[in-house]
């Protein structure tokens, strides 16, 4: 029998980045894209590579052309980094595995290094269907966590529980991260929410402008760390907004919304130096009405539109630069 399991990219709604500095945020998953594992039983544990594992290529620019979109590894490294932590998960907590071994194989189109969190998406389906394989239930909080340390401590790649709860979940949650509460259980109070309430949303990207979640994280971490005034209070404020985008919701007040997801960028724009490419996309996006912040840490944005008329305006504005638009199907519980 194969075990079949998926996740899907995330975008990030309101509060980013303040994810990983005790602040709060509201994340959803969406079905346009998704990564998908496969596993199934076989004598010895074998890990199949995907397309952007493989080391041959046409020529050196097609080297580079791979490098700059995928990065300098695939998802091969996810996987196997994924399956350690699982057993050493169970191992730790005396959950007992069965010796059957088994073939896995992974697959996604969710694109790369965009700020969708495509890398997380890979590791949430393969812990899946390590979990129906084995027969072993993880609760969703601890969950989300032991995705996180196989980018962060496995691979080294800065991130923050954002992207992993929403994906964990499969369907809207607003996140508390404060800091009394992290320490207190070891996660944040996550709420699940309905699409009642919910804005018209739109997504819009340019493939070329991928860039890792560390280019930002990096620099903002090393700023916190040292207490930066400016960027304590930027945390702060993020939270701020996250908690009326919420009650923003509960009233269906889409231009409050709007104008929340607006200060989301600008506050983000005079804290870190961000690409022109990034710049324009939002700019262009409000040019017509709409709202617009990046969905992670860059090269992708999220923002509402008023109607189909403004969402057209936007298709055409940005599809003339190149950048396509969709409107993200909203994952509301977990297939």
């Amino acid at each position: 029998m194969i075990i079949e399991k998926h996740a899907y990219p995330r975008a990030a709604l309101i509060g980013n980045p303040s994810d990983g500095y005790f602040g709060k945020t509201i994340a959803f998953v969406f079905k346009n894209f998704r990564a998908k594992v496969q596993l199934y039983h076989t004598p010895e544990l074998e890990i199949i590579p995907e397309r952007m594992d493989v080391d041959r290529f046409a020529s050196l620019e097609d080297l580079a052309a791979t490098v700059s979109s995928n990065g300098y590894y695939g998802g091969i490294r996810l996987i196997k980094a994924a399956i350690k932590v699982f057993y050493m998960y169970c191992t730790s907590n005396h959950i007992r595995l069965d010796a059957r071994n088994f073939t896995i194989r992974y697959c996604s189109n969710i694109p790369l290094r965009l700020g969708l969190a495509g890398s997380s998406a890979i590791v949430t389906a393969c812990f899946k269907a390590l979990m129906a394989f084995y027969g072993v239930m993880i609760p969703k909080p601890i969950l989300a966590n032991l995705i996180l340390s196989v980018e962060n401590n496995e691979l080294g790649i800065a991130a923050g529980l954002q992207d992993r709860v929403a994906q964990v979940y499969a369907q809207p949650v607003f996140m508390n991260f404060s800091k009394s509460i992290m320490e207190k259980q070891g996660y944040g109070d996550y709420v699940p929410l309905s699409l009642e309430g919910m804005p018209r949303c739109y997504i819009a990207f340019r493939r070329t402008l991928s860039e890792g979640t560390e280019v930002l994280h990096n620099n903002l971490r090393a700023r916190y760390n040292i207490g930066e005034p400016v960027v304590l209070d930027a945390m702060r404020e993020w939270a701020e907004l996250t908690e009326q985008f919420r009650a923003a919701m509960a009233q269906a007040d889409a231009e409050r919304m709007a104008a929340l997801i607006n200060r989301n960028f600008d506050l983000r724009r005079s804290l870190v130096r961000i690409e022109a490419g990034n710049i324009e996309m939002v700019e262009l996006a409000r040019s017509v009405g709409a709202s617009a912040k990046f969905t992670g840490s860059g090269g992708a944005i999220i923002g509402t539109y008023r109607d189909e008329a403004m969402f057209a305006s936007l298709t055409e504005v940005l599809g003339a630069k190149d950048i396509e638009v969709i409107k993200p199907d909203i994952v509301s519980h977990e297939d």
